[in-house]
């Protein structure tokens, strides 16, 4: 089993500060580091980590080759990655001394992808394969409507959500992952609960995971009869940077689900992947590979 990960590559302009800027404001950076990062890089790798054999497709600009050789080095398939004379997609990203984060993102090469591209990749792939696509790329719609019509289960990180995610067709989509807020722009509702039940009433055969920060996640797997209900509480960490935190969930939790573990085990698998990541700086190098993640699964 296989999975096609259509997902962006960013170079992270990242800055330690006291506090985030406030509108008119200048203040000055601590420290400034250039990592490696992305939705789509990031949650490759921790995929890779994470014991999944990932192929990663997207596009790659300008001083990008150094993400596709670290995807490589990852034990990441990268022939379905594109090399562009265009600027590369990068991300400034202001922490706070508590491990609090903000992004900007400009999308550079990332916003590059083509239907005629797409059609190409998708046809090495077929009916068990797995498609994980977040929303930091362009043509998502087209990317879930083709792997639907060739049978792949759907995963979708609608991250950073905006209007072009309303047009998606959630019915094609098997998995959604989301964060509080996401699960908020998509159905109106705040309580995790109703937000599954908006959902779960208009895409019945639609599975949901819905993370909540400090207080875990909730999540909601389809069956044939009704649906399965999980809640996961936060593990308690010192948070040094939480900027990978999300994709080393999604990684994790998709890693899980492919083996054919429990919705119970995998968010746990899951949470405590996300735990590790945070007590580690950057994006790409805070994730935590299987053996950490199995030897803190396992104490007490």
């Amino acid at each position: 089993m296989r999975i096609l990960n259509w997902g962006s590559m960013n170079l992270d302009y990242v800055y330690k500060v006291d506090h985030f800027v406030l509108p008119g404001e200048t203040i000055s950076a601590s420290s400034q580091s250039i990592n490696p990062g992305g939705k789509g890089l990031n949650q490759s790798i921790a995929l890779s980590r994470a014991g999944a054999k990932v192929y990663h497709a997207g596009a790659v600009g300008k001083n990008g080759g150094q993400l596709k050789q670290l995807l490589d080095e990852n034990g990441v398939d990268t022939g379905f990655i594109r090399e562009l004379d265009v600027i590369q997609g990068n991300a400034i990203i202001q922490v706070t001394a508590a491990g609090e984060n903000n992004i900007i993102i400009y999308g550079g090469s990332n916003r590059c992808m083509t239907r005629e591209h797409i059609d190409q990749v998708l046809a090495s792939f077929d009916k068990g394969d797995y498609l994980l696509v977040q929303n930091e790329v362009n043509e998502v719609g087209y990317i879930i409507e083709k792997a639907f019509a060739r049978g792949m289960t759907v995963v979708l990180n609608p991250s950073p959500y905006n209007d072009s995610l309303k047009d998606i067709d959630y019915s094609k989509v098997s998995w959604l992952l989301v964060n509080e807020v996401e699960a908020f722009q998509i159905s109106g509702e705040k309580d995790p609960e109703k937000a599954w039940e908006f959902l779960h009433s208009k895409y019945p055969e639609l599975s949901c995971v819905i993370t909540l920060g400090s207080e875990g996640c909730a999540a909601y797997q389809t069956n044939p009869d009704d649906y399965e209900k999980q809640r996961q509480p936060a593990i308690k960490v010192e948070a040094r940077d939480t900027t990978a935190a999300g994709d080393t969930f999604t990684g994790y939790f998709i890693s899980s689900v492919m083996k054919g573990q429990s919705l119970k085990d995998s968010i746990f698998r899951a949470t405590v992947a996300s735990s590790i990541s945070v007590t580690r700086e950057g994006a790409a190098k805070s994730i935590p590979n299987d053996d950490e993640v199995e030897s803190a699964c396992s104490r007490p």
